[in-house]
């Protein structure tokens, strides 16, 4: 790629890969911004302090011209510090700035919520001013101009507000265009309008991102302020613009930026996620291979204690235990699920009442059902590569990635038609077998009940069932093909501009 054409990109987030970690868009800000400097572009990434982060480990140091630089809020001035690493990679090395501030993020170790008690801190606003409004002092003081500020969440949605804002006049970012990135929008960062005034916004500002006579809304800021919108799957796109369950009181101002508004699917990590190089899984596997699978199945089965019968199918499921993720339908259908000639293995943390329902059924179906609650990547894995059939019956997904692994592993995914789900999953119709998994559309029993038995009854037509495994083992959805989409955004972006 020539030089003239290389990007500077200013990438924000809350979370990334390996520092911390609550879900997808960690994975993402890791491994978006690897994938781009690979491509030939220039990337710096900037992430909070938190009380996690392991200094030594990740050999984290100080920028002596970027410490202690103060920052008011409201009637206060806090000082913050960028301190400074390298996210590496297999093949490259994007610089990270931490945003330091003992107060508000050093002495914490939650990222949102208290580990303890579980619930999230009451002054997250305060954090995130705090952040949004140092991030924009970093750049004064910087030197380094970005062609492009990539977005991401609420946690930064007040960064376009002050860029179009307070700093409207600032000459080294006249040029620089705002990428905002919805990657959940069930979370809005809203707030009472009490405290906007820390902000230090004008108070016009506070009525274009109003969501109700009394709070106010971080998304609403990213969604109002930035040049673009961008979200993690097309069919997602499309639904957060025209369905009140999943937007709220965002609907009119999405439904007006419809047409800044753009689609695209997040990529996959196959070094971390194949089974030809997994190092968490008994034994390694490819599409030539694909025979070698089953000793993960029996190692799956062992691991839950479970009846070693390897031509009954598993079916899988990795999941947060929450309303969107479906977790209610699998509740709903699971004694008509146990009543198939399957064995069923679950894997996910969330809603303690969840916990209290599936250790039930563990015990009233023992020799059928395998439930382990809490996070485990290395059993995560092991599902992956030991499950026939992977369940993932969302309400909404924006993007969803463990059904994006399943089709590695030869899993056949069995989905719901939503968000990115619909965007990556190809139905198998008829007799074909050119598809890549079995979808049903209704967010009932009855449908997904349908499916499954479709699925199950397909699994004994082994040759077949070969078949379609190496349709989804086939699929490309590497981070190149994703990264390059987002190139072609900040460009067009950019050449529109001029």
């Amino acid at each position: 790629m020539a030089k003239s054409k290389n990007l500077k990109i200013l990438f924000i987030t809350s979370e990334a890969t390996p520092f911390v970690k609550t879900g997808g868009l960690a994975d993402v800000s890791s491994a978006l911004p690897q994938t781009l400097v690979e491509l030939g572009h220039e990337v710096r990434l900037v992430l909070p302090k938190y009380g996690s982060v392991d200094e030594r480990r990740f050999k984290i140091h100080e920028i002596v011209r970027l410490k202690d630089i103060p920052i008011h809020l409201g009637n206060e001035i806090e000082l913050v510090s960028i301190r400074s690493c390298f996210l590496v990679g297999n093949k490259t090395k994007v610089q990270l700035y931490f945003f330091d501030n003992q107060k508000y993020f050093g002495l914490r170790k939650g990222l949102y919520e208290d580990i303890n008690t579980k619930k999230f801190y009451p002054d997250n606003h305060e954090r995130f001013i705090l952040y949004a409004k140092g991030i924009m002092e970093m750049i004064k003081k910087l030197g380094w101009t970005p062609d492009v500020i990539h977005c991401n969440d609420w946690q930064t949605g007040l960064i376009p507000a002050y860029l179009r804002t307070v700093y409207k006049d600032l000459e080294i970012l006249k040029d620089t265009k705002i990428v905002f990135t919805i990657h959940n929008v069930e979370f809005k960062g809203i707030f009472p309008k009490e405290t906007f005034k820390l902000t230090g916004l004008p108070d016009y500002v506070l009525d274009e991102i109003s969501v109700d006579d009394k709070n106010y809304s971080f998304l609403k800021a990213g969604i109002v302020y930035s040049d673009v919108l961008t979200t993690v799957s097309e069919k997602y796109a499309e639904e957060i613009c025209t369905i009140d369950e999943l937007s709220g009181p965002l609907k009119a101002i999405l439904k007006k930026r419809k047409n800044d508004f753009y689609g695209i699917v997040n990529g996959v990590d196959y070094s971390i996620w194949s089974p030809e190089n997994d190092s968490y899984i008994p034994v390694k596997y490819s599409i030539k291979e694909i025979q070698k699978k089953i000793d993960n199945k029996k190692a799956l089965l062992e691991y839950f204690n479970l009846p070693v019968e390897l031509d009954v199918p598993i079916i899988g499921t990795i999941t947060r235990f929450a309303e969107p993720k479906g977790i209610d339908l699998i509740q709903d259908a699971i004694d008509e699920i146990l009543s198939l000639d399957i064995k069923y293995v679950l894997l996910g943390q969330g809603d303690k009442k969840y916990l209290q329902f599936f250790e039930k059924i563990q015990k009233k179906y023992p020799k059928k059902f395998g439930f382990h609650y809490g996070f485990n990547e290395k059993l995560a894995h092991l599902i992956e590569a030991g499950a026939d059939i992977y369940l993932m019956p969302s309400k909404f997904e924006p993007c969803g990635l463990t059904q994006l692994y399943a089709l590695r592993y030869g899993t056949v995914p069995l989905v719901r038609y939503t968000g990115g789900l619909a965007d990556t999953i190809e139905r198998l119709n008829g007799n074909d077998y050119q598809g890549t998994g079995f979808v049903f559309k209704k967010f009932e029993v009855e449908d997904l009940m349908k499916e499954l038995k479709r699925a199950v009854k397909l699994y004994q037509d082994r040759e077949n069932w070969a078949r379609i495994m190496k349709n989804g083992m086939q699929k490309d959805f590497s981070w190149y093909n994703s990264a390059k989409k987002y190139i072609e955004l900040y460009k067009k972006l950019l050449k529109d501009a001029k």
